[in-house]
């Protein structure tokens, strides 16, 4: 069965009630995850340990995508790949190769920091 990663940018249009982003989740018909980059992101962009006991509410509503001793090797691969190339970064790195790794589609806004890595499957 097919999932769907949220990557953090829809995590956080999510979180400001951003209406077409909960409109394009309730058309969703598929099971939904983040991944434990996200979460951990999230919670580092609190602003105070209040907000961050809301993020993690909101977090435990979903499925947590772990990251596994291959998608780290991975992710590595992506780094000496493409982080000169195509800036990318630690973070995106891990929850792309996550996502490859789980069979799962990645959900994101920014198209242009994954589109160039093998195998992802994306939607925006």
């Amino acid at each position: 069965m097919a999932v769907i990663c949220l990557d953090t940018n829809v995590l956080i249009e999510i979180t400001k009630n951003n209406k077409e982003t909960i409109k394009q989740l309730n058309a969703i018909k598929l099971p939904l995850c983040i991944s434990s980059i996200s979460v951990m992101e999230l919670i580092c962009g609190a602003r105070n340990k209040q907000e961050a006991a809301k993020l993690n509410s909101f977090i435990n509503q979903f499925k947590i995508l772990t990251i596994n001793e291959n998608a780290s090797l991975l992710a590595t691969k992506f780094i000496n790949s493409y982080a000169k190339s195509h800036h990318l970064d630690i973070p995106d790195a891990l929850i792309a190769a996550s996502c490859i790794e789980g069979g799962v589609t990645l959900w994101t806004y920014n198209i242009k920091d994954f589109r160039y890595l093998p195998k992802l499957q994306l939607i925006r």
